[in-house]
């Protein structure tokens, strides 16, 4: 949407840009949470050793860190004894392969119980709170509700059938309950937990440099730099300096990738001039062996300026924190002082999964502003939501491009689209994982996930948890990033364009 408004010149109503923003803040807060006690939690936390622990310490525990309302022993000792009755049925499901007992998990057995209970919350918790996402999208994820110019979600104080005041008043409960549980239960435990692992501020440092779009518009022009959370780039860690960023500079390679341009694997294409209808005429991908001297990936490789860069929630609170963002800055530095670590920490496995939770925090209470904001415009009357000025293809000029900005929980997301005849005529987008999942480029320049495993210690070759746990740390999404393309040439699929 972004990428055609661009193209177009169209501005979108107010009410639409805070709806946006609400979309996409309690999917930063659920998304965030979610990645890390279900997905990332589990490299830290050994959920058999939970058995080992005395629930009146785990309770003591539980209770010097945060005034949650759940954390008695009665309750610690509930949920041990449904994970003892989990584990001696011998029926531990998609836990059945982890590395239970691995020489690299350091939480005591308190530690391991607090985190498997919040672990179980967690689950109830963001089924709720994402219920913000159906008030103004339909459904989650993949909301349904935006629309070219604004949003299809009509506004109606008056109307039960809209959207009106007893939803607002439900998304601020939702957001408070949000916030309440990002506050006292996520916060606290990964603070805890990076307690036990600061040795972990020495791995997964990465490529250095950080690409941020910026999200969260203050104002409704299309790409705007009047964002909550900055657009910009730093390179070499320095956090001195924050450098703008120009979608020029965006290029994609393929020299390691299992796709070939017409021109060459060595060239760079910037996404206006991407495509996505190539055929690999190389052998099959050997899976069994992959040899990186040649092509080993499904991801292409991104560069900005040339270089590779990581994208994400750290990059996101490293360039606010250089910005000297008024949210951002005073609690990262509250958590470095907590951790005892300076800011080169940040630059880490152990710095990224921090920086999720920092950013969590921040959106989380952000929140109650938007829905602050909305209501404010529906009291006064302004109850706009779409832009159809431009809605008829009749009026658009015979060719335009434009590309859109977005700030995903997983990272910088680029759409680049070029219209001819009021029909698409070229379509691009660069996701988060692409960039940090990219292989080396012309240049033999590593991507972010490849630099970041260089040095990390494997204490068992055979059960490498030590490498999930920097890989998660970016929180892939490798289905993102890939292109789907047929080894024969034939086509995949055909869209009808009426």
């Amino acid at each position: 949407m972004r990428a055609v408004e661009n193209a177009l010149g169209i501005t979108i109503p107010d009410n639409a840009r805070l709806i946006r923003n609400l979309i996409t803040g309690i999917q930063y807060v659920q998304d965030h949470t979610i990645h890390f006690y279900h997905l990332h939690g589990l490299d830290w936390v050994d959920l058999v050793n939970a058995l080992k622990a005395d629930p009146a310490k785990t309770s003591q525990l539980a209770q010097s860190i945060s005034d949650w309302h759940n954390s008695s022993a009665a309750y610690f000792k509930g949920v041990q004894d449904k994970l003892k009755a989990f584990a001696e049925s011998g029926q531990l499901g998609l836990y059945a392969n982890a590395y239970w007992g691995h020489p690299a998990y350091k939480l005591p057995p308190e530690a391991n119980l607090m985190a498997v209970a919040h672990y179980l919350e967690a689950l109830d918790w963001q089924k709720d709170v994402i219920r913000i996402h159906a008030i103004l999208g339909s459904k989650n994820p993949h909301a349904q509700t935006y629309l070219v110019g604004g949003m299809a979600l009509a506004i109606n104080p008056n109307n039960e059938s809209t959207f009106n005041a007893n939803q607002l008043e439900m998304m601020s409960l939702l957001a408070k309950k949000a916030a309440d549980f990002v506050e006292k239960v996520y916060v606290p435990d990964l603070l805890a937990i990076a307690s036990f692992y600061k040795d972990w501020a020495g791995y997964g440092a990465g490529v250095g440099n950080f690409l941020v779009y910026g999200e969260f518009p203050n104002d409704n022009v299309s790409n705007t730099d009047n964002l909550f959370l900055p657009r910009g780039a730093i390179f070499n860690r320095n956090l001195s300096k924050v450098h703008p960023v120009d979608q020029a500079k965006i290029t994609e390679y393929v020299t390691h990738s299992w796709y070939e341009y017409k021109e060459g694997n060595a060239a760079g294409k910037h996404p206006w001039d991407g495509v996505t209808d190539y055929k690999y005429s190389g052998p099959k991908p050997p899976y069994e062996f992959l040899d990186t001297d040649k092509k080993y990936s499904w991801v292409k490789s991104p560069r900005y300026d040339g270089k590779p860069m990581e994208v994400g929630p750290l990059a996101r609170m490293l360039v606010a924190y250089a910005s000297g963002h008024p949210q951002v800055k005073p609690v990262v530095d509250s958590v470095l002082k907590k951790l005892g670590v300076g800011p080169d920490a940040l630059f880490s496995t152990l710095g990224r999964t921090a920086a999720r939770g920092i950013e969590t925090l921040v959106v989380a209470q952000k929140l109650p502003d938007w829905i602050g904001q909305l209501a404010e415009n529906i009291k006064k009357g302004d109850l706009r939501i779409h832009d159809q000025s431009k809605w008829e293809p009749s009026s658009w000029p015979s060719e335009a491009k434009g590309y859109g900005f977005h700030e995903a929980p997983r990272g910088a997301l680029g759409h680049w689209v070029r219209i001819k005849d009021a029909k698409i005529a070229n379509y691009q987008c660069v996701v988060p994982s692409t960039w940090n999942a990219s292989p080396r480029d012309a240049k033999g320049q590593r991507g972010p996930y490849e630099q970041a495993l260089l040095g990390t210690p494997v204490a068992e070759p055979d059960k490498p948890l030590e490498i999930l746990r920097t890989v998660h740390s970016f929180d892939p999404c490798l289905a993102c990033a890939v292109h789907v393309t047929d080894m024969e040439g034939r086509e995949v699929i055909k869209v009808k364009v009426s």
